[in-house]
C-alpha cells in the first residue's frame, strides 16, 4: 500500500528537459517516490487531486549563510554613498560586523531570527538549505551556529546540509597562518567527530585566505572524507577555482573573475559552478561569470540566494534564478536545472533529491502554473500550493 498517491497532475521530473511526464500519477512510500501512473484502483492511505496542477522537484539551495544575527545596513548605505566593500571588511567592518553580533547573540536569539531569515525560501518551495558557518571563528560560537543550523531542520521540515567555513575570515587580533592552523587542525576534525559538519567551505580572496590555506585545509579536510566546497575568485582572480576544481571539490561558488584555465580545470573534475547573482548585483560588481564558457565545456551550473547580511539579503532562490536569465544570460532550463538537479550535486553526488524519480526522496512542491518558466517570469507571484519533504505536507 502507498502511503499517498496524488491524481490528475502535470509532472515535471527536471533530469533533463521541462517537458512533463506522460503519466498523471505519483505514488509516495515511506518518504520515497515509489511509482508514476498508477492504477485508480492501487490502494493508499491517502489520495489526493491536483486539478491540473504541477508537481516540481523540491527547490535546493546549495549556498547560504543563513545563520547570523544582526544587519549591515549602514554598509549598503555607505556602499550607495561610494564606500568599497573590501575596504570596509580591512577596516574591521563587513564579515567582523556580523561575527560580532553572532558572537553575542544567545543560541535562543540566533536561532529565533536565523528561522525568520529562511522563512521565505521555505515557503516559495525550498526543500533542500545548505547553511555555512563563518560568522563565529571562534570555537564555542561556531559550534553555536551549527548546533542552530542543525535544530532548524525538524522545525521547518527541512534538509538543512551544514557546512563548516571557519575559513571565512581571519578574526580580530589574529594572524592569518596560526589562525589557518587552528581551523584544519584542530576545529575541524573536532566538528566532524561532533557529527555537526561534513563539509568544508573556504574564501579564497586578498581579503581572506591564499592557495596555499585552501591546499592545507583541503589536505586536512580530504583526510577527513569531507565535501570540499570554495568561495573562488569574486572579487579578482587569485586562480582558486582551478585550485578547488584539481582537489576535486563538489562546488565552486561565486566565479565572476574566472578565466578559460579554470573553467577547464572545473569541466575536468566534474566539479559544480555556484552562480551567486544576488550578491554580483549587490556588489554592483561589472564582470559576470563566464557563462558560455562554463556551458561549452559542460560545466554543471548551480544557482544559489547567497543568503547574508552583507552582500545578499535577499532570502528568495526563485529571484535569483530569474536574476541569472536576465543579467547573465542563462537559459530557463538550466536556471531551473540550477535550482533543483545541480544544486544538489553541488552539495552531493549522489544526492537522492533535486528530480522526481522513483527511489528518490519524495521532496516536492505543487503549483498553479501553467509550466516550469512560470517561476523564472514571475518570481514574486508564485508560491507552492502544497510543499512535501520527505513525502510529508510541511
Amino acid at each position: 500500500m502507498f502511503d499517498l498517491v496524488i491524481d490528475n497532475a502535470r509532472i515535471y521530473p527536471l533530469e533533463q528537459d521541462l517537458s512533463n511526464l506522460p503519466a498523471r500519477t505519483m505514488a509516495v512510500a515511506e518518504g520515497r517516490i515509489a511509482a508514476f501512473g498508477i492504477e485508480p484502483s492501487a490502494p493508499s492511505r491517502f489520495r489526493l487531486d491536483a486539478h491540473d496542477r504541477a508537481i516540481l522537484p523540491g527547490l535546493v539551495d546549495c549556498h547560504t549563510h543563513a545563520v547570523f544575527a544582526g544587519d549591515r545596513l549602514d554598509e549598503y548605505l555607505a556602499r550607495l554613498a561610494g564606500a568599497d566593500y573590501a575596504s570596509q571588511n580591512r577596516a574591521g567592518g563587513g564579515i567582523l560586523s556580523t561575527v560580532a553580533a553572532t558572537r553575542r547573540a544567545s543560541f535562543s536569539e540566533l536561532l529565533d531570527c536565523s528561522l525568520k531569515h529562511v522563512a521565505p525560501l521555505v515557503a516559495e518551495g525550498v526543500t533542500t538549505l545548505e547553511i555555512k558557518s563563518g560568522y563565529g571563528l571562534d570555537r564555542d560560537s561556531e559550534i553555536k551556529i551549527l548546533t542552530v543550523a542543525a535544530a532548524m531542520g525538524p522545525i521547518l521540515k527541512t534538509r538543512i546540509v551544514p557546512t563548516f567555513m571557519g575559513a571565512h575570515t581571519v578574526p580580530a587580533r589574529m594572524e592569518r597562518e596560526p589562525y589557518l592552523a587552528w581551523v584544519a587542525d584542530e576545529m575541524l576534525p573536532d566538528l566532524v567527530a561532533s557529527g555537526l559538519t561534513r563539509s568544508v567551505d573556504i574564501f579564497v580572496d586578498p581579503i581572506a585566505f591564499t592557495l596555499a590555506d585552501l591546499d592545507r585545509l583541503f589536505e586536512r579536510a580530504s583526510a577527513l572524507s569531507c565535501g570540499l566546497h570554495a568561495h573562488t575568485d569574486q572579487l579578482g582572480h587569485t586562480g582558486a577555482t582551478g585550485q578547488a576544481a584539481r582537489w576535486g571539490a563538489r562546488s565552486c561558488d561565486h566565479l565572476e573573475h574566472a578565466q578559460h584555465e579554470d573553467v577547464e580545470a572545473l569541466a575536468q573534475s566534474g566539479t559544480v559552478a555556484v552562480l551567486l547573482p544576488v550578491a554580483s548585483t549587490f556588489l554592483g560588481q561589472a564582470p559576470h561569470p563566464p557563462i558560455e564558457a562554463l556551458r561549452e565545456a559542460g560545466v554543471p551550473i548551480a544557482i544559489a540566494s547567497d543568503l547574508n547580511p552583507g552582500t545578499a539579503p535577499v532570502a528568495s532562490l526563485l529571484w535569483s534564478a530569474s536574476l541569472s536569465i536576465r543579467l547573465w544570460g542563462l537559459s530557463p532550463a538550466e536556471a531551473l536545472f540550477g535550482v533543483t538537479r545541480h544544486a544538489a550535486h553541488a552539495l552531493d553526488p549522489d544526492a537522492d533529491y533535486g528530480t522526481l524519480a522513483v527511489g528518490q526522496s519524495a521532496d516536492f512542491g505543487i503549483w498553479d502554473i501553467p509550466c516550469p518558466e512560470s517561476l523564472l517570469y514571475a518570481p514574486a507571484s508564485h508560491r507552492p500550493v502544497m510543499s512535501f519533504f520527505k513525502g510529508e505536507h510541511r
